[in-house]
Formats: structure tokens, sequence, C-alpha cells
């Protein structure tokens, strides 16, 4: 499908989830009735990411059995699960999943969830930030060999994230649930970078940022299990009609038209999720 194409009114655009987690284990009992409510509720494409290697398999076997509405993106997030903590990611976690995300390429839509984390209690030695660093760079590589888009974190680490994701050279971005100051946003959005707003939003003072990042750079997600609306309490994809409505008020925009041009961007980043589209 053309690009021109993807924003032709011909198209029946849903809501479309950018980043979640429902390989997670808080979705083993009811994951049929999670994906049936979020058809019902408009969604019509969510795009799933693993944190490491272990969750490789459940992301494509999930994605696989709901491969009407999940496309999944493989990779390995800066923040690993330890023994008794979460982690920094190590080489040897990258040496081993690379070879698993090369396998499974040409059913990915992107690369992710990749990124840096630099929280005290995850980056422990300044070695760590190095590492995240160089684990970062060859996903960045592995994502431009394939043409695939990267889906990134940069919790505690807006700036240098973005000022690698620059030395890198990555192309076609979405930062996912951006914590930085906005300004540090519009050097993203120079890059043409897209961001990804959270239904966590409505309990975050991020006003600024949704008003400064331009609509034709936003998308839509939940992290599902994380980043609802209420803290602690488990998160969907049907939760996405939070974020448009939020970015609507803050752009005074009608909801309708946030959910169309979000939607559109996401097909223009992910253009393996038109599979999902429907010809009205």
């Amino acid at each position: 499908m053309e690009e021109d194409e993807l924003c032709n009114d011909s198209l029946e655009l849903g809501y479309i989830d950018c980043h979640c987690h429902l390989a997670d284990d808080m979705f083993d009992k009811d994951l049929e009735e999670v994906v049936a409510n979020s058809k019902k509720d408009g969604v019509s494409a969510i795009i799933v990411v693993p944190i490491g290697l272990e969750d490789f398999s459940k992301v494509l076997d999930i994605s696989q059995k709901y491969r009407d509405i999940l496309s999944p993106c493989l990779g390995v997030h800066p923040v690993q699960r330890g023994t008794e903590d979460q982690r920094s990611v190590t080489l040897a976690d990258i040496e081993a999943a690379l070879p698993e995300i090369e396998k499974h390429v040409d059913i990915l839509c992107g690369i992710g969830e990749i990124g840096l984390d630099f929280q005290p209690r995850v980056c422990k030695n300044p070695s760590d930030k190095d590492v995240q660093k160089e684990v970062l760079r060859l996903q960045v590589e592995m994502a431009k060999k394939f043409d695939l888009p990267s889906n990134v974190h940069s919790r505690s680490a807006g700036r240098p994230t973005i000022a690698a994701l620059k030395e890198f050279g990555a192309r076609n971005v979405v930062m996912h649930a951006f914590d930085g100051r906005p300004a540090v946003a519009m050097e993203g959005v120079r890059e043409g970078f897209y961001f990804s707003i959270p239904p966590s939003i409505v309990r975050n003072d991020q006003e600024k940022l949704v008003k400064q990042v331009p609509i034709d750079n936003m998308l839509l997600e939940t992290d599902s299990p994380g980043l609802g609306p209420k803290k602690g309490v488990r998160n969907n994809p049907s939760n996405l009609h939070i974020s448009c409505e939020y970015i609507a008020k803050v752009k005074n925009m009608d909801t309708s038209e946030v959910r169309r041009i979000t939607s559109s961007n996401a097909l223009k980043l992910f253009p393996k999720l038109t599979q999902f589209v429907k010809q009205s």
C-alpha cells in the first residue's frame, strides 16, 4: 500500500496501540477477553513488545494466535529481570537475542523495546550506561539493516537517548512514554521521531509536552499492563481512548480527528500494520 493511501478517507482507522506488553503474566488468565474487549472498543491494531529474550516466544505465540489484531516487535530492553531485583542489560543479553530477532525479522513490525534507562537503581556502575548504549547501537543497526522502525524506551535518559539515536543514524523511531522535557522532545521531532502517549498522561504533569509536540508526530499507546489512568491498576488496550481524549483537550481538537491522525501516523511508521486496516 502506498503511503498516500494510508491517510485516505476510504480507510477505516480505529485506535492503534503502538506499545504494550500483552505477553506479561498479568494477562495469562484473560488475554482472550482483553483482546475481544479491545476490538469492541474500536482498537484496530496492537503492537506487542517484550522485555528480553525470555519473552520472545510468548510474544510470537500470542501474535500468531490473535494475528487479526496483534503484531510483534522483538528487542532487548535496557532493564532486565535479575534474580532478586532489576538489573542493567549486558552484552551477553544482546548477543543471545540478536540471532533470534534476525530469525523472525520477516514477521516483525519493528525492533523493540529498546533504549536507555539511567535510573540510579538500575545503573549502579558508570559502565552500565556504556553497555546500554552499545546494546542500543546494535539494535538500531539491525533495525536499519532490515528497514524496520524502532520502539524506544528512555526513562531518566531522554536527552541521552535522543542523542544516541541521532549518533547511530536511527530512522523511523517512536519514543514510547517519553518523560523528558518538551524542549528535548522537540529535538526528536526535528529528526522526524514520533512520541506515543499512554493513558497515565491524565495523572502526570505533561501537558506542555502534549502541547508542544505536533499532532503529526504523535501516536497512542497503553504500555499495558503499566501506565494506566489509575496507578496500580492493570492497564488494557481499551484505554487508548483516554490518551486520545487528553490530546484532543490539550490541542483543542475533535477526538475523532486525533484518532484518525495518530492512527495514520502509526501506519506510516509501522507499514506492516496496514494488514489490520479495513476498507470501508
